[in-house]
């Protein structure tokens, strides 16, 4: 793992150059994330990293973004 420019972290990946996206929300919404997201990686066979950049994209065309 490198560390580029401020408290942006990059982890070099065979697929893709990935970056970190660091959160900061209230511990019981952070507990529900990490049981639904477990859930749906059970559930869908999706990894998580799948799953995190399907939230990013939701996020994303919900704001038009």
């Amino acid at each position: 793992m490198s560390t580029s420019d401020g408290d942006e972290r990059q982890i070099d990946d065979s697929s893709a150059r990935l970056v970190e996206l660091k959160l900061l929300i209230p511990a019981d919404l952070y507990r529900a994330f990490q049981r639904c997201l477990w859930m749906q990686i059970n559930d869908s066979g999706q990894t998580q990293l799948q799953l995190m950049e399907e939230v990013i994209l939701d996020f994303l065309n919900k704001y038009g973004c």
